[in-house]
């Protein structure tokens, strides 16, 4: 079972598909989504470079479309509750989901972000592209998402034996 699967209403695994950081997933607005490009437009940030334009998965694009429905504007995660009316804070579904699935305890929501910027440096090989797409504005904080594959490393290591022994 998946986790984002879990809660398919508030979409807990969103962060895992967004890479957004805790505000951003929450305070996201219906207006800030471009369906036909399938983009979504991030305004606020802690920094210049934190606004940003993120591409939409199909598994976002997917759950987006039929969470807001026929709205054009509005919270995509609207709450009744909470004095912002919108959703802000998922912790408490994410630790039953987390459970749900069997999943350890030191998975935290925030993991879900850092995934995804992993993910990026690994299909792309492009940090300026992570970067971008994170709203980081320094390299070393970007550097964090870069793990050393170790097929990668062995067949570089092979690559120069075999270069060796032919020399």
């Amino acid at each position: 079972m998946q986790l984002a699967e879990t809660q398919p209403s508030t979409f807990p695994g969103h962060h895992y598909h967004l890479g957004a950081g805790y505000g951003n997933a929450y305070r996201m607005r219906i207006e800030n989504l471009d369906w036909d490009t399938r983009v979504i437009f991030v305004p606020d940030s802690k920094t210049e470079e934190g606004r940003r334009r993120v591409p939409m998965s199909n598994r976002v694009f997917s759950v987006l479309r039929e969470r807001c429905g026929a709205r054009r504007e509005g919270w995509v995660f609207p709450s009744k509750r909470a004095e912002s009316a919108h959703l802000t804070t998922m912790a408490k579904r994410f630790r039953e989901a987390r459970a749900k699935a069997g999943l350890p305890e030191d998975l935290v929501l925030y993991c879900g972000r850092h995934d995804f910027g992993t993910r990026i440096l690994k299909n792309t090989g492009n940090l300026a592209v992570v970067m971008r797409t994170m709203g980081h504005k320094d390299v070393k904080t970007a550097m964090q998402y870069q793990h050393p594959e170790l097929e990668i490393v062995r067949a570089a290591l092979d690559h120069d034996a075999a270069a060796e022994n032919q020399a």
